[in-house]
Formats: structure tokens, C-alpha cells, sequence
């Protein structure tokens, strides 16, 4: 059984115009899912779905077998954690507070977090390389080190599932490369499955060449165009005909290792 199966979804805000149709897939325990598209394709809409933010039209999510509509909040946090493209740091809080705060749904009503919760977070924490920033102040971090802190919680949260949208938005190149390792270790030294939506093309293959089980939903005007492996969708023809651009597959010598050259506009 897939950890999560969407079947012929479609949203529309209006009634009118459909954000996306006709969307099927599944994600299997241990496996990378990468949605990529042009901007106003229907990524982050979909990704609210799948949440649950946003009702589908027509269609239906299943997590774990049953629907995502009948999940309370509990059993939905148990199954799948979010990891947005960024976060509003309006209160002081510590690091460290920030990350227990994904053990919120399983503590009691109104209790304070244990040591137990405390002991998880701090874990996490080691995960992402931020160990020695517990009391650093939230407000007071970098870019790149504030969406580790937003990892880190996602982590400590325990789910089977993650979902990221644009995980590694505004970073400079070694906070994106560093998430990246951190998401594929995630897939391959503990089994969690990740769904995530991401302009930067090259990233899927970064996976495929590191030896992640990944695929890529190639998403345009609110349909897929091809789902399967990377080397396989980001193809040039599928790239020109999806974003308009030429451009180029390079190998390594070996062809173990691929990755995409973009050479210009399609005029």
C-alpha cells in the first residue's frame, strides 16, 4: 500500500477556472517525489491539498490508506510533517523552542513539553548540523539557518511523510546544497518519504545521482506532462516544451551523473 495516493484531483478557487485536474499519483515508503513546474503551474496549490488546507473539487487523497478529509489533526500529524518555503520570525522564541513545537500534537492539553520532547528536538537539531544553537534566538538567525530550523521541526514531528514546498528557496549555494544532503539522508538512512515542490531542475537529478529512489511530476498549465525518473522527464523536449528553453543534458564520462545546462530562451 502507497503511504499516500492521490486519484484524479482538481481544484478551482472559483468554481470556474481549474488550478489543476486530472492529477494522479502515489508515493511509496522510502521514495522521493519532486513537482516541477513554471511558476502559476499549480505547485503550491497542490501542495496545500495535500495538507488539507485546500479542498479538492473532485477527486480524493488518501494517506495511509484512508482519506485525508476523515484524518484528525493528531493522526494527520502522526503521518505527514510540512516544511514551508519560509516562516515570519515574529517572536523571540529559542531554537530550541521552535523545534519542540513539533511535538506539540502529542503532548497533553495544555501540558509543557518533557524532557522526552526536549531530548527529540535536540536530535533533530544534530540532524541538520545546528547542534549548539538550542538557545540561540529564532528571530535572529540566517536564511539559510532558519530553514534548517524549520527542517529540524519537521524532523522532531516523527512523520513518515514529509512535504517541502520549495525547501531551498532564497538560499545561497551551500545552504541549498546542505538541505539537499539532508533530504537525501532523510530517504535513504531512515525510510521517509518526501514529496516536494521545486523550480530548481537540477535538484531532482542531484538525488538520482546520489542514489535516492526519486521521481519527477513534470507539471504545466495545472496537468502533468510525464511522471517517472529523472533522467527520464527532465528531458530537453519535455523542458523546451514545458518552460520555453533550450538547453542541454551533460554526462559525466562515466554517465553516472547528470545534470541540466540551460543555454537560452526558446525564441
Amino acid at each position: 500500500m502507497a503511504l499516500i495516493e492521490v486519484k484524479n484531483a482538481a481544484f478551482s478557487y472559483d468554481g470556474k477556472r481549474m488550478v489543476f485536474q486530472d492529477i494522479d499519483f502515489q508515493v511509496e515508503q522510502g521514495e522521493i517525489f519532486c513537482v516541477i513546474g513554471p511558476n502559476g503551474c499549480g505547485k503550491s496549490t497542490l501542495i496545500d491539498c495535500l495538507l488539507g488546507l485546500n479542498q479538492l473539487k473532485a477527486g480524493e487523497i488518501l494517506l495511509g490508506g484512508r482519506p485525508l478529509r476523515q484524518l484528525k489533526p493528531r493522526e494527520l500529524a502522526e503521518e505527514m510533517a510540512y516544511v514551508p518555503q519560509g516562516h515570519k520570525t515574529t517572536f523571540a522564541f529559542t531554537v530550541l523552542d521552535i523545534v519542540t513545537m513539533g511535538r506539540t500534537y502529542a503532548a497533553r492539553m495544555f501540558a509543557p513539553p518533557g524532557d522526552e520532547e526536549k531530548r527529540i528536538a535536540r536530535s533533530a537539531l544534530e540532524q541538520v548540523g545546528l547542534a549548539g544553537f538550542e538557545e540561540r534566538e529564532y528571530t535572529k538567525l540566517s536564511g539559510g539557518e532558519l530553514q534548517l530550523v524549520l527542517i529540524a521541526r519537521a524532523i522532531a514531528q516523527r512523520s513518515r511523510l514529509l512535504v517541502m514546498d520549495e525547501p531551498t528557496a532564497h538560499l545561497d549555494f551551500t545552504h541549498e546544497l546542505n538541505v539537499m544532503e539532508i533530504i537525501a539522508s532523510l530517504t535513504r538512512d531512515q525510510g521517509i518519504s518526501i514529496i516536494m515542490a521545486t523550480h530548481f531542475l537540477n535538484q531532482a537529478y542531484y538525488l538520482e545521482n546520489v542514489g535516492v529512489p526519486t521521481r519527477v511530476a513534470l507539471i504545466k498549465d495545472g496537468s502533468f506532462v510525464q511522471v517517472g525518473p529523472p533522467s527520464q522527464v527532465l528531458s530537453q523536449e519535455n523542458l523546451e516544451q514545458s518552460f520555453n528553453i533550450i538547453t542541454e543534458i551533460i554526462e559525466s564520462g562515466t554517465g553516472e551523473r547528470k545534470y541540466i545546462l540551460p543555454l537560452r530562451n526558446k525564441r
